[in-house]
């Protein structure tokens, strides 16, 4: 890509986002969202693939389908209430609608079909975009909006969105529908809690973003794609390997890891709001996700390839590891001894 280009998008991603998560007026958000979306699309569609254009007009079609319902959620609430503040939402069809046009950009079941088909046709990262800043500012809208909406639908759609997400992430051998699936699931935890705790919700994602964004930088650098050339992998760079093994098992939500401080906090929240059963199946259907994390930590470190592949070993990368993957790579395995400071801000 043209290196003004780039710069544009990036400058216009940055915009978008900050427009949106700082804006009290719906048709301020609403434009974030929009510059947000034109400033991703040249980069999903930058390799000329076929499979990245179809990528591209997906996103579009997906992402303008939900804006439009932003904005007509907006003028219904206006239209009864006179109100055009993001915390005013009070028209109970405006909330419906609203929930409905996040969960169409965030990719929440079951409006979650274009998610895993984008990432596919995007580049590493690209696709690191998509699952982490892209969803900033609909999780923000959904912050901004969270007394207002309908707890029933939202738990519903968590429960969906968890068992979705680990069912279909089984099957898959390409890493990156498997991280798109394992995006949907950690949705669902967000989505669940955000009426009764909405902070918690952000810490999900904080913490969440930085486990992917080190999934992603990783397989970046060893540039692996494929569950095939993950086993060969280890032998370019042996001990990033082993710390992509430990930041799979903490997306995954294991002790002593980061990723088990937002699940143990949403599960006591939900305990404490009297919603055991909602507790109990999605922790349940966490473990689906937890087996296709362990196929991957698997595939990353412990296995060598059962038969002959066809792709080359190749051997180590002379060059050392950036400075930012050692940084993310630890603080997205070490940072459950900080709970109690982490608490605080809660």
């Amino acid at each position: 890509m043209n290196p003004h280009a780039k710069l544009i998008t990036s400058l216009s991603l940055l915009l978008g986002t900050t427009i949106t998560i700082s804006s009290n007026h719906w048709m301020m958000a609403w434009t974030g969202l929009e510059i947000n979306t034109l400033a991703i699309i040249p980069m999903i569609s930058k390799s000329h693939h076929p499979r990245a254009i179809e990528a591209a007009i997906k996103y579009f079609l997906v992402q303008a389908a939900a804006s439009t319902l932003v904005l007509f959620s907006s003028t219904i609430n206006a239209w009864h209430t006179g109100q055009w503040d993001l915390t005013q939402l009070t028209h109970p069809t405006s909330c419906l609608l609203l929930t409905t046009a996040i969960a169409m950009k965030l990719g929440l079941v079951p409006f979650h079909f274009w998610f895993p088909e984008v990432l596919q046709g995007s580049s590493l990262t690209t696709a690191l975009l998509l699952s982490t800043m892209m969803k900033f500012p609909p999780i923000t809208i959904l912050f901004m909006t969270s007394h207002s909406l309908n707890p029933t639908l939202l738990t519903a759609m968590a429960i969906a969105s968890t068992a979705l997400g680990g069912w279909m992430g089984l099957n898959q051998t390409q890493i990156r529908k498997i991280l798109a699936f394992s995006s949907i699931s950690h949705l669902g935890w967000m989505s669940i809690i955000i009426i009764y705790n909405p902070k918690l919700t952000l810490l999900t994602f904080y913490l969440y973003s930085l486990m992917t964004i080190t999934v992603f930088l990783t397989l970046n650098t060893t540039k692996t794609v494929k569950l095939s050339t993950m086993m060969t992998s280890w032998t370019k760079t042996p001990m990033l390997n082993a710390t992509l093994m430990l930041t799979l098992l903490s997306l995954a939500g294991l002790p002593p890891l980061t990723g088990f401080l937002p699940k143990w906090l949403i599960i006591q929240e939900l305990t404490k709001q009297e919603m055991t059963t909602a507790a109990t199946i999605i922790t349940m259907l966490s473990l689906l996700g937890l087996f296709f994390y362990l196929r991957l930590a698997y595939y990353s470190t412990i296995t060598l390839p059962p038969n002959s592949t066809n792709h080359m070993k190749q051997w180590h990368i002379n060059k050392p590891t950036s400075a930012p993957i050692a940084i993310v790579t630890s603080l997205s395995a070490l940072l459950l001894p900080l709970s109690p400071m982490i608490l605080t801000t809660i």
